[in-house]
């Protein structure tokens, strides 16, 4: 280890003492994040419902809220395994995306005949979730806030100017910049050029978010049951039968949006794979520091490596710094002790005084935590019906589910009216990825794909066999 990495390792573990490992978004002694209010009671013997959603994340809340605001007379029901926005919803980045297809150049690769009208459906999906927002008086800290995707090497210049033209060809505005005009914007040593897009990008409060909608949906009728778990599912004709350890749910349709967790739906395990992600917050930076790293706008940033960060400002000032590791566990291993990774909190630590060097020896972190984001192949979200068309599902939706779920929403419930409509004819909706392999070789496949991208990322952005293989096939892995 150089002197140079020695200092930067120095300054990591001293602003990663003491961090909690609650999310920060979750912690309720932050001002501003509010009390989490009054858990729901678990469902207690036998009920019906016109309508059962389970998963108490995004997909779940926008399907009930949605399903009410078509048909108020709609008797719905959702399940919660265990906390309404505890898991991916309450614990993420907090970025709010258009893009339904986990970017533009991965929807133009795998659907270049509908990727513009996926993108008019993508904005439209944005602007309805800031009017719904307006409408039902949720608080979230919702702002337009724009990106900068900055390349720190020379070779993701080329990748971000393809990506302008690219977005230039379906009518979305973005901006080249070289290294002086984003070092006015955010200023890091290591930026090369950037591009800006004003248009697809919000930032919200993931937790309050969440807590919202649940309020609006309660508000509207849905009875909602924390610690709630479906244990088993069953067809039994006109409807279907739902059991929790506590009690039994009978409706006519189901939507589920569970995300990374598929309880009992075991198709679902072919196609999703947990992966863990981590994220660190820092202490809320004064005036003086802000401006020394030159940073006066709100945009929502990430770099264009591979393994990529992602970062921003909270309300009151902080960063949130997350992404580049993303773990995975074999057999698909979920565990609320994988939330927190000593290891890759001092990886991104390290990152972090890399980007802003101007920021070590006296900005702490406060908060270090991780969660489960469901992944599929093709890296956006797979859309399909069981129980002969009496259960519709959405998920995989790869780390940007904050805007999409909403979309993914109305598909499922247009999947249970049974109608052809715009979005259940879409080629995204009606095909599925490729699953991935069984164990071990998805275990095997994974970590070969994980080092052979970090060798990407060393080498020029040059990908290997392996890489240019799973390209063909159209398969991936990301978070």
């Amino acid at each position: 280890m150089s002197r140079g990495e020695a200092r930067v390792d120095g300054w990591a573990r001293e602003a990663l003492a003491g961090v909690s490992p609650t999310p920060y978004w979750l912690d309720d002694t932050v001002p501003g994040n509010g009390p989490a209010p009054a858990r729901a009671a678990a469902l207690r013997g036998g009920t019906t419902a016109d309508l059962v959603v389970v998963g108490g994340g995004y997909s779940g809340l926008w399907t009930a809220l949605l399903a009410k605001e078509r048909d108020p007379a709609l008797d719905v029901v959702l399940l919660e395994a265990r906390t309404v926005g505890g898991a991916a919803s309450g614990r993420n980045g907090g970025f709010c995306v258009s893009s339904l297809t986990h970017g533009l150049a991965n929807g133009m690769e795998r659907w270049p005949s509908q990727i513009a009208r996926l993108e008019k459906l993508g904005m439209e999906n944005l602007d309805a979730i800031e009017e719904t927002l307006a409408r039902h008086g949720i608080d979230c800290d919702f702002e337009r806030s724009g990106e900068l995707r900055v390349a720190t090497e020379d070779w993701q210049l080329e990748e971000l100017r393809a990506s302008v033209a690219a977005a230039a060809s379906v009518g979305i505005r973005r901006e080249l910049l070289d290294a002086r005009a984003v070092r006015a914007l955010v200023d890091s040593p290591t930026y090369r050029g950037a591009f800006w897009s004003p248009d697809d990008f919000s930032l919200v409060h993931p937790a309050k978010l969440a807590r919202g909608l649940r309020v609006a949906c309660e508000r509207l009728g849905v009875r909602v049951h924390e610690d709630s778990p479906v244990v088993r599912v069953r067809d039994e004709g006109a409807t279907l039968r739902l059991t929790t350890p506590g009690g039994v749910v009978r409706a006519r349709r189901a939507a589920w949006g569970t995300g990374a967790f598929p309880g009992p739906l075991r198709r679902l395990r072919h196609y999703v794979v947990p992966v863990y992600d981590y994220a660190l917050v820092t202490e809320p930076l004064t005036d003086e520091q802000l401006a020394r790293i030159g940073w006066s706008g709100r945009q929502a940033m990430a770099d264009a490596a591979n393994q990529f960060h992602y970062y921003r400002l909270t309300a009151d000032n902080r960063v949130l710094w997350g992404g580049y590791d993303a773990v995975y566990h074999f057999r698909n291993r979920i565990e609320d002790r994988l939330d927190q990774r000593p290891k890759t909190f001092g990886l991104l630590a390290e990152q972090f005084f890399e980007t802003f060097p101007q920021l070590a020896g006296e900005v702490r972190f406060t908060h270090a935590w991780g969660g489960v984001v469901d992944t599929v192949s093709r890296f956006t979200a797979m859309y399909g019906t069981a129980c002969r068309g009496k259960l519709a599902y959405a998920v995989g939706y790869t780390g940007l589910g904050v805007g999409a779920t909403r979309f993914g929403a109305r598909v499922m419930l247009d999947l249970l009216a049974g109608r052809r409509t715009e979005l259940t004819e879409l080629e995204m909706v009606r095909r599925k990825p490729l699953p991935f392999p069984p164990e071990p070789l998805r275990y095997a496949g994974i970590q070969l794909t994980r080092w052979a991208i970090a060798r990407a990322d060393a080498n020029g952005g040059r990908r290997n066999l392996w890489l240019r293989t799973l390209d063909r096939l159209g398969m991936g892995f990301d978070s």
